[in-house]
């Protein structure tokens, strides 16, 4: 069978005409056989099925065979007689044809030659012979036979006038196609002149149309032969009319080109005129020598150069108003504007530049060495290469207007690019310029608007990069991150390397979790954790109480906040990580205020705490009520978020059951893992921490971490749903000032979690007085501030019986438990043995409680 890209048909009407050539030493019998010669037909015929072609009586045609049933029609063929049935398919998609999918009418075609090519396919030179019909098609040997009546077509019909015509308009139509083409030829009407039997003119002329398939189908099911004559004259007169509508169009684009030429001639010859008379030769030339002038002064590198010359020839030889010379003069113009050799002039003085980072930030104390690092050491080595940094924050710590305060310490132009949402490559790389309305792309555009090769360059929100089926700009910014390969960095536009080597990439992220890694690799990451109490006091009084009064229309003395105000603003009204919410809450303040300036009030206008209730509303956060009495299953934890730490609540309720665990909050698979293993190590240690041993069949648990609707996840919350289910199992309550963190095993140990200083910030801000946390996160206490670890008792572990000593007042101290690790007392607690039913409870003397 044949593929629709394996079938080559005659070429249509009008069509250079190509001869199939094969190779000589293939045998085969003579290429043409007139019908006076012809042998009878056998009645059973291989079929041969095709997908998009019609084979017409006395039609030479190549085809080639691919499919594996169609192969073995063709052998079968020539292990016989050389003779094949073709049938069209109806439907050229399917691949297995059967007897309903094929035309019942079709053309019995002998095989002239045969070729076997490389990939096993077989390319055949066929001749058709006579039409058939095919009365039964039986299927033999993974092929299709078909008994066959062939259709003789009369040699002797009567002549007349109608006929004549008929004969006589077809040649003209067909020689007028060609004509109207642009391929007459004497050969073509001598060929169609010697024809005289109104059936072999149609075929010959219905072979070369462009013709439908279901068209070709019905000519070739058409048995009368004038009949046959008068669709194709029709079709004909269809076509006619076609290539005369086909010869107009290509006349006018031809006069459309012809008048520009000659216009562009005739600009030519004016221009040699003005020169002669030493006249100005126009404005092209005028901008052709600005252009030449700006590429010199940009002081190109010499391949942007050569390149540059060679578009300058190019548009040189264009017709100005043309759409490409468009294109050509916006590129150059692109060329001759990029700071190729300007650099800003680094401020080397380490002093100064440490007193612009202190003026425009607190804290940051990591960070800004870094800066100033770098500042040294491009003071002693002025060649060196630009780091790549990566601020990791929560929102609202000031990562964006960190990178325009390194840009004014270093004396660098800043340049900001948000990344968030991005989803087209081009962005970064630009599009070709094949493309209409083609741009560079952000990263070229940002350095030609700083102006100089080594801007600061922030690309914020890095970690919100998308991706579809226009690219992936996270893979495209892996050439512009990297150091190593920066300095020729390829801009589909430009096509030419420009070096960004010098220029200073400063990116910001909230999480790290969604930046590819192969990005990742290439970023020097600074993390940035949330502003202390202290710090966004000082933050709030130097910058945002200022800058709020002044946007709000209020002078400088018309806002006096007292001393207790900012305090209680931050913790009632503000719990964040940054300054973004408080600077809202601020401004709220100033428009009441400017308000009541406005309304005819004389400022200054005091702001105490009391006063925030009547200005703002009520307090959106309440502090813990730390004096209220302790529950049994009630214990804070600790979490970190994007948005900087959180105090948890996490409740376990026990009641009368059979063992079922209920795990709700919406807790992710860690944290569920982190309830089991707790209670797996309840379970196991049983008797050392005075439980029923039995309580996992007859109590049902369930463990609740407020808010509900709150997604939670992760494993720092180990340590307190250990100590919560302890405490609801013995009864018996936990601090109210305690909090804690940590990962669990469930051999009891305690191993360290991240966001340690987040955490501690958040458990201060809650006014709690004493943490727990894993001994192996000690090293990240250097990062607090002392007057901050001051303010709360840190108490280090490495197994859950250190963290019960800590949590439970009357947990007995290890020398004086009677039972060893894993070992279960010989009964359970009286405390114990409260929360199982009377019915239920095991028999025996009760144990004694632990000692205090």
């Amino acid at each position: 069978m044949t593929s629709p890209s394996n079938v080559t048909g005659p070429p249509p009407l009008g069509a250079a005409p190509e001869q199939e050539r094969l190779p000589a030493e293939i045998s085969g019998p003579e290429e043409r056989q007139s019908s006076e010669n012809r042998p009878d037909l056998p009645h059973r015929l291989p079929v041969l099925p095709v997908r998009d072609v019609v084979i017409f009586n006395y039609t030479i045609l190549p085809l080639f065979v691919g499919r594996e049933a169609s192969v073995l029609a063709v052998e079968a063929a020539l292990n016989r007689s050389r003779y094949l049935l073709i049938l069209t398919q109806k439907d050229e998609q399917v691949e297995k044809p059967g007897s309903d999918d094929l035309h019942k009418v079709g053309t019995v075609v002998m095989i002239l030659r045969m070729l076997k090519l490389p990939d096993g396919r077989l390319k055949l030179l066929v001749q058709g012979v006579s039409r058939a019909r095919a009365l039964a098609l039986i299927e033999e040997k993974s092929y299709l036979e078909a008994e066959i009546f062939a259709l003789r077509e009369p040699e002797e019909f009567p002549s007349g006038v109608e006929l004549e015509a008929m004969m006589r308009a077809a040649r003209e139509q067909s020689e007028r196609i060609l004509s109207l083409r642009g391929m007459a030829s004497p050969d073509i009407s001598n060929v169609l002149a010697s024809i005289d039997h109104p059936g072999r003119l149609a075929d010959l002329i219905a072979s070369n149309l462009r013709l439908k398939l279901a068209e070709a189908q019905n000519i070739l099911e058409c048995f009368d032969p004038v009949q046959r004559l008068k669709i194709v004259n029709e079709h004909l007169a269809k076509e006619a009319e076609v290539a005369f509508m086909q010869a107009q169009i290509q006349e006018s684009a031809r006069e459309g080109m012809d008048k520009a030429q000659r216009e562009y001639y005739l600009r030519e010859q004016l221009k040699a005129i003005r020169k002669e008379l030493g006249e100005n030769a126009g404005s092209e030339d005028g901008d052709a020598d600005e252009l030449t002038s700006a590429l010199d002064k940009a002081k190109l590198p010499p391949e942007v150069r050569k390149e540059a010359d060679k578009q300058l020839r190019r548009l040189a030889a264009m017709h100005m108003e043309s759409s490409e010379a468009g294109v050509l003069r916006s590129y150059l113009e692109l060329l001759a504007d990029l700071p190729w050799s300007k650099l800003s002039r680094d401020r080397l003085d380490i002093k100064k530049a440490k007193k612009i980072l202190d003026e425009d930030h607190c804290g940051m104390d990591k960070i800004k060495d870094r800066i100033l690092e770098f500042l040294s050491i491009r003071k002693l080595n002025p060649r060196s290469k630009s780091p790549i940094l990566c601020l990791v924050g929560p929102p609202g710590v000031g990562k964006t207007s960190l990178g325009r305060s390194i840009a004014r310490s270093l004396g660098r132009k800043f340049q900001r690019m948000s990344l968030g949402g991005m989803r087209d490559e081009a962005e970064i790389r630009g599009h070709r310029r094949t493309y209409v309305g083609a741009l560079p792309g952000r990263i070229i555009q940002a350095v030609k608007q700083a102006g100089t090769r080594n801007p600061v360059m922030m690309l914020d929100e890095i970690d919100k990069i998308g991706s579809d089926f226009r690219g992936d700009p996270s893979s495209a910014l892996l050439e512009v991150l990297d150091p190593e390969q920066n300095n020729a960095f390829s801009d589909h536009y430009l096509m030419v390397p420009f070096d960004l080597s010098r220029t200073m990439f400063i990116c910001t992220a909230n999480h790290l979790d969604t930046i590819p890694a192969p990005l990742l690799d290439r970023l020097e990451i600074l993390r940035l954790p949330g502003y202390t109490l202290q710090e966004k006091l000082d933050i709030a009084r130097r910058y945002l109480v200022p800058r709020q009064a002044r946007e709000n229309g209020l002078k400088k003395g018309d806002l006096v906040l007292e001393e207790d105000a900012l305090p209680r603003l931050i913790d009632n009204y503000t719990r964040e990580a940054g300054v973004r919410g408080l600077e809202r809450e601020i401004g709220a303040i100033c428009r009441k205020l400017a308000r009541k300036k406005a309304e005819g009030e004389k400022p200054p206008f005091a702001v105490s705490a009391e006063r925030l209730h009547t200005l703002l509303g009520i307090a959106r956060f309440q502090e813990e009520d730390m004096d209220a009495a302790p529950l049994p299953g009630l214990v804070l934890g600790l979490a970190w978020t994007p948005h900087g730490g959180e105090v948890l609540h996490v409740e376990v309720s026990t009641m009368a059951g059979k063992g079922k665990v209920a795990l709700t909050g919406q807790l992710g698979e860690v944290m569920k893992e982190s309830a089991q293993a707790a209670i797996s190590y309840a379970r196991s240690h049983a008797g050392d921490l005075g439980i029923d041993p039995g309580f996992h069949a007859d109590l049902d648990i369930h463990v609740h971490v407020p808010a509900g609707a709150t997604p939670k996840d992760g494993p720092s919350a180990g340590v307190t749903m250990a100590a919560a289910l302890v405490s609801a199992l013995r009864r018996k309550p936990v601090r109210r000032d305690l909090c804690m963190t940590g990962e669990i095993t469930l051999r009891g140990r305690v191993l360290p979690v991240g966001g340690i200083k987040e955490k501690i910030l958040a458990a201060v801000a809650r006014g709690l007085t004493d943490v727990i946390i894993p001994r192996r996160n000690m090293k990240d206490l250097e990062e607090i501030p002392q007057d901050l670890l001051s303010r709360i008792n840190v108490h280090p572990v490495d197994s859950l019986e250190e963290v019960f000593r800590l949590a439970f007042s009357e947990f007995p101290p290890a020398r004086e438990r009677k039972g060893g690790r894993g070992k279960s007392l010989p009964d359970p607690s009286a405390a114990a043995r409260e929360n199982i039913p009377p019915s239920r409870r095991r028999k025996g003397p009760p144990c004694a409680p632990p000692p205090a």
